[in-house]
């Protein structure tokens, strides 16, 4: 029987995590799910920890190479059998009510993708705190490609539509051929959902919270570094290639353009302030003024430190 929904989990050195992650997936109520990993040639243990669950719904594999999370998560879904495609990072959960509130949202909608809110989780702690206000998630139902886009600006906001964990219909991926970017390390999942959204598939939201999201240090999604700002805006052009925006899409692509090259800058400008190259911070701020508005306490004490005012 085909499950409602296929968990895909793209996993690298999560063995600490990856059991936690499996078995809030298998804990859901009143759908039936498969769960497929997809062990992105780990050098810890992760594989043998999720392939030790004794579950049939349980499907393990390991990639050649190690070659990101996009590469493993289409992997997964090459393998995927449910109706609705559910992603689940190595080191969050889900709530055992997520799914069926999820597709009964969209199902009942008429929609292609669902979101939903999430609990932020710092490590080492047990509760966190809410990322979106509900009653804001309730009043706008519907996440369209402009809103979606113009809520993906680096450096503006803690938190944006970018952190939430889509669920999916399969067929309408499949029909449309979309596929995770696979040179892509960070923002794999925007630009997946924004393709969604381009190709005209409806994405709902479901206020109530069913993802956790676990904070660790030195995640990927932490860290930001230039070089993923440069994979960002050329994932962004290929994009913008391939789908035609209307108005307010392109409006919002603009002023999401302009906060990744301001991030480029201002990375950079923080690379010459702990090297102290006065002439690479002068360039920086020649080139872009805007990257100084980024500067955090610690830094901009360190700049007036360097430079005369």
């Amino acid at each position: 029987m085909q499950p409602d929904v296929t968990f895909i989990i793209a996993a690298y050195n999560a063995a600490d995590t990856i059991r936690r992650a499996i078995e809030s997936a298998l804990a859901q109520r009143g759908v039936s799910v498969e769960v497929i990993i997809v062990d992105d040639r780990s050098t810890d243990n992760t594989a043998a920890i999720a392939g030790s669950l004794a579950d049939e719904r349980v499907r393990v594999v390991t990639l050649e190479s190690n070659s990101g999370p996009g590469c493993a998560r289409n992997a997964a879904l090459a393998l995927a059998k449910g109706r609705w495609i559910a992603v689940l990072d190595s080191d969050d959960t889900v709530f055992p009510d997520r799914i069926a509130a999820m597709i009964t949202r969209a199902e009942n909608t008429g929609a292609q993708a669902a979101v939903d809110n999430i609990e932020v989780i710092k490590d080492g702690e047990t509760k966190g705190e809410t990322m979106f206000p509900v009653h804001y998630l309730a009043k706008i139902r519907e996440i369209s490609l402009a809103d979606f886009i113009a809520s993906n600006l680096v450096f503006v906001t803690t938190f944006n539509f970018g952190y939430m964990k889509p669920i999916f219909e399969r067929r309408f991926i499949e029909t449309h051929g979309l596929r995770y970017e696979e040179n892509l390390r960070i923002g794999e999942d925007y630009i997946f959902l924004a393709s969604i959204l381009a190709k005209g598939g409806k994405c709902v939201v479901e206020p109530s919270v069913g993802y956790a999201y676990r904070v660790r240090p030195g995640s990927i999604s932490r860290v930001l570094e230039t070089h993923h700002i440069i994979a960002m805006l050329e994932a962004d052009k290929t994009f913008l290639a391939k789908f035609e925006l209307g108005a307010e899409a392109k409006a919002a692509q603009a002023r999401r353009t302009r906060s990744l090259e301001e991030a480029k800058s201002f990375l950079s400008l923080v690379g010459h302030i702990k090297r102290r190259s006065i002439s690479g911070i002068i360039e920086v701020v020649l080139k872009d003024p805007a990257a100084l508005r980024h500067l955090s306490m610690p830094i901009g004490i360190r700049l007036r430190r360097l430079i005369p005012s």
